[in-house]
Formats: C-alpha cells, sequence, structure tokens
C-alpha cells in the first residue's frame, strides 16, 4: 500500500474513532441537541435540525464516519424517490451543518463536506397559492361561523394571511404591544431576523383583530395563546396554527398549504403593482428581489398561456 492509500486508511480510523468516543450513533438525539445548541440559531432551527440529523445518523451507523461520509450520504438521497429535491437538499443541509460544527468543535479533524454540493432546485415554486375564488369560499365559511373566542380568533389568523401577508412564525411571534389598532400598524419580527418592523394593518385586519381582543378580554402577552391542555395559555405555536387553518381548508374542499395564503398575497400585489418588484417588497417583505422574481415569473407565464395554446391552433392530432 502507498503512502496516500495509508494516510487515508489512518484518517478514516481517526475519524471514525473521533466520532465512537462521543457515543454520538447511540445517543444520536442528546449528542445532536448539545452541537446544534453551540449554534447561533433560532431555538425552531435548532428543534429542525435535530429531528432531520436522525436520517444522517442512521445511514452511518454502520460504517461510522469517514472522509466520504458526506459525498455517500448525498448520493443515498440522490436515490431517493420518495423524497422531493427540496426535501433531500433539507436533509443534506442539516448534516453539513452538523458536521462543520463538528469540525470547529475538534471532534472531526478536517471538513468532509468541502466540495459537496448541494441539490439542484428548480426556480419554481412548487405549490399553488390559493386563487380568489377560493379565498372567497375561506371568507364565506369564516362568516357563517357562530359568533365566538373560538371564532374571532380564527378569523383575525385567517386576515392575517391574507391581508398582511404574514408567515406562520411571524403570527406567533406577535405581542399585545406590538398590536397599535389606533396608529393603524403592527410590528412584525420577520423569519431570520432580530427586530421587529412596522407593517400597515388592513381595515379588515384591525376589525378582525378589535372583535377578537374584545371577546377574548386580552391585556397583555401573547396576541395568540394556546387552548389545549398540554400548552394552555402558551404563545400559539406554528403546528397549532397549521392545525387550525388547514381544517378549514379540508372542510371547504381546498387540497392547499396554509402557506398558501402568503403565495396568494405576494401575487396578488404583484398583478395590482404591475409586477413592481420593489414597491411589493415593501409589503412582503422578502429580504431579497430573487424570490418576488419567481413569483413574477410564474404569474407571466400564466398570463402568457393564450398565445402558446394559439401557437398550435392549425395544428390537430
Amino acid at each position: 500500500m502507498n503512502s496516500l492509500g495509508k494516510r487515508s486508511k489512518t484518517m478514516k480510523k481517526q475519524l471514525t474513532l473521533t466520532i465512537d468516543n462521543q457515543s454520538c450513533l447511540s445517543n444520536p438525539f442528546v449528542f445532536a441537541r448539545t452541537v446544534f445548541g453551540s449554534l447561533d440559531i433560532a431555538g425552531t432551527s435548532q428543534v429542525e435540525y435535530t429531528a432531520r440529523i436522525k436520517l444522517f445518523f442512521e445511514f452511518v451507523r454502520k460504517e461510522g464516519i469517514n472522509r466520504n461520509s458526506f459525498l455517500e450520504f448525498k448520493r443515498y438521497l440522490a436515490s431517493r424517490n420518495d423524497y422531493s429535491v427540496s426535501t433531500k437538499n433539507k436533509y443534506l443541509i442539516t448534516a453539513k451543518v452538523f458536521l462543520r460544527e463538528l469540525n470547529r468543535l475538534g471532534l472531526l479533524p478536517v471538513d468532509i463536506t468541502i466540495n459537496v454540493k448541494s441539490f439542484m432546485e428548480a426556480r419554481k415554486h412548487k405549490r399553488l397559492g390559493l386563487t380568489e375564488s377560493e379565498i372567497r369560499l375561506i371568507s364565506d365559511y369564516v362568516h357563517n361561523l357562530s359568533f365566538s373566542k373560538e371564532s374571532t380568533r380564527l378569523r383575525a389568523i385567517i386576515c392575517l394571511l391574507v391581508y398582511q401577508g404574514l408567515r406562520q412564525i411571524e403570527i406567533t411571534r406577535l405581542d399585545i404591544k406590538h398590536v397599535d389598532l389606533v396608529q393603524k400598524i403592527a410590528y412584525v419580527r420577520g423569519k431570520g431576523r432580530d427586530d421587529t418592523e412596522a407593517i400597515d394593518l388592513h381595515p379588515s385586519t384591525i376589525e378582525a383583530l378589535h372583535a377578537f381582543l374584545r371577546t377574548n378580554k386580552i391585556a397583555d402577552g401573547p396576541l395568540f395563546t394556546s387552548r389545549s391542555n398540554n400548552n394552555r395559555n402558551g404563545r400559539l405555536t406554528t403546528k397549532s396554527i397549521r392545525v387550525m387553518v388547514t381544517a378549514v381548508l379540508r372542510d371547504i374542499g381546498i387540497q392547499k398549504s396554509t402557506h398558501s395564503f402568503r403565495h396568494f398575497f405576494t401575487t396578488k400585489l404583484l398583478e395590482t403593482y404591475k409586477s413592481d418588484l420593489l414597491c411589493v417588497a415593501r409589503f412582503t417583505r422578502h429580504k431579497s428581489l430573487q424570490m418576488l422574481q419567481v413569483y413574477d415569473d410564474a404569474l407571466k407565464q400564466r398570463a402568457d398561456l393564450p398565445r402558446y395554446y394559439r401557437s398550435f391552433q392549425d395544428i390537430k392530432i
């Protein structure tokens, strides 16, 4: 065996022994929480990373971690036809963050993620936003509910989704002090942001929030609280919002996600502002215009469909 081969074999042994000594494969979640807990990321991201890293642990459990483990994990993900490209990238990125942090902490002698690229994703949304006809169905559904603490809360949340385009995490972060119904503004802490930013409230949102606050008699603390036995009076979670909203969509017969409200909000503004991305970005609060461009491209492609169809009108097969 030449010197390069011996060095490679030694490195593989060193890597495997380093990880085994940490007992990460026998106690993966405890070890993962410790590693991800050392990162400067939000608590929700730590929870997501800890849940996703399980697949990587299962993959390396037999052989341990060596210099090719990350590349081999990518090839394994590529073979999984039950995962979308987006899902594959989430697992891959989680493993990359984990391995790089091990290297930074001195638990891995080298960064084995170098020169391994992520999966290429198409610059198009895989999920469709809600249509105006579907929004009308949702509006009718909400207005036909009997007046109660629960129905006013549901209406307020749906108004924040439809008229403000808020993300689920942004809704859960709202406190009473963040909402000024006199000035008609709310202070929202966006995705990946450390500070709040003011947004203008739509008149329908203001009306819904007034009814919600008056009916539920909330004076301070989180704007929306849980009513479940496990988390009573605690801050409402994104999972609770998804369950609540998707139940409404399911009752109406709409097979779309809670995030489809934000798609509707963004698309509606692009139509109104004639694709002026800078103006729309003031309301959607996207960090870059690239994502808005994806929305706009989809909008223009849909509008151009009649011309595409006419191109083949003389061809009959």
